[in-house]
């Protein structure tokens, strides 16, 4: 899980300008990741989670029209909380990305069934980044099964 990196360039060895060497770019994309994925923990912990677990009448309503009462609607803000958590948890990223995601279909199936396809785009959209930070963080399943495999 430690992450090697190569020593910074002396100023005599810079690359001219308009170029930029891998090491830079990747620390710009590990940088640019790990925004998205705050970015979607503070999105689904606070935008999506929130209203859900303090009963606000918009998500009430909702799950009222579904069907699934209080109980369906704590239970998908849990999941949703949980995975905000997870999001921000370098071992757990990926999974909870996975996680999310499958919720996130669901929640597009839902509401193409029930809501005859009102807000449907927004579940499709939340899909991309995920799978984005899913497929760049697959090594951390790898971490993640050593952890759990250990025993005591």
């Amino acid at each position: 899980m430690a992450e090697i990196t190569a020593p910074l360039p002396s100023a005599s060895s810079a690359p001219s300008a308009g170029s930029e060497t891998p090491t830079a770019g990747r620390r710009r994309a590990r940088i640019a990741l790990r925004g998205l994925e705050v970015l979607l923990a503070l999105f689904y912990g606070i935008a999506s989670a929130l209203p859900k677990l303090i009963a606000h009448p918009s998500a009430a309503e909702g799950f009222d029209k579904l069907g699934w009462g209080d109980t369906g609607m704590y239970a998908i803000g849990v999941l949703e909380l949980a995975g905000a958590v997870a999001l921000l948890i370098p071992v757990l990223r990926s999974v909870a990305a996975v996680s999310l995601g499958a919720l996130m279909v669901g929640a597009f199936i839902v509401t193409i069934v029930a809501f005859d396809g009102q807000n449907a785009a927004t579940p499709l959209i939340l899909l991309v980044p995920l799978g984005l930070i899913a497929w760049a963080r697959r090594d951390s399943v790898k971490d993640l099964a050593r952890l759990v495999r250990r025993t005591p």
